[in-house]
């Protein structure tokens, strides 16, 4: 059922999951520039950048880690107490208007940290349409475990 949700228990290390899609749009830089204050060129004069290596505006890198953490909502849902950070997060490759990006999520480690609840590393790729990773890292969540 979509309502379920996995708890700490029913994790594994190597479990695997992947997002749907989503395009990224001029809409999705515009707002996110908006809402940041980030108005540098790259992403907000297509003049100016296709004079850059990157031939035309690309989305912010935060913008595209943003929109992932949406993504993560279409995969199993999990009892999450926490979103409790980033480590080593890379941006690897630019994201393009109209490139779509799904996340892909392994299991990476769990701890548990007291009686009711526990902390899982996920590695995490946000890879493009063509399958190419463009972000990179791990995401720690604080997990739920099941009540007695």
């Amino acid at each position: 059922m979509a309502s379920e949700r996995l708890f700490f228990e029913d994790l594994n290390v190597g479990d695997e999951a992947e997002s749907a899609g989503r395009t990224i749009t001029e809409a999705d830089v515009v707002n996110f520039a908006g809402l940041s204050g980030d108005f540098n060129a790259l992403h907000m004069d297509a003049e100016f950048a296709k004079k850059t290596i990157f031939g035309e505006r690309v989305a912010h890198g935060m913008c595209v880690t943003s929109i992932a953490t949406g993504l993560w909502f279409t995969m199993p849902r999990l009892a999450t107490m926490a979103f409790l950070g980033l480590e080593d997060w890379r941006f690897v490759k630019p994201v393009k208007f109209s490139d779509t990006i799904k996340v892909r999520r392994k299991v990476a480690g769990k701890k548990e940290t007291r009686p009711d609840r526990g902390i899982v590393t996920f590695d995490i790729e946000v890879i493009n349409q063509n399958g190419e990773v463009v972000q990179q890292g791990k995401w720690n969540m604080m997990v739920q475990k099941k009540q007695g």
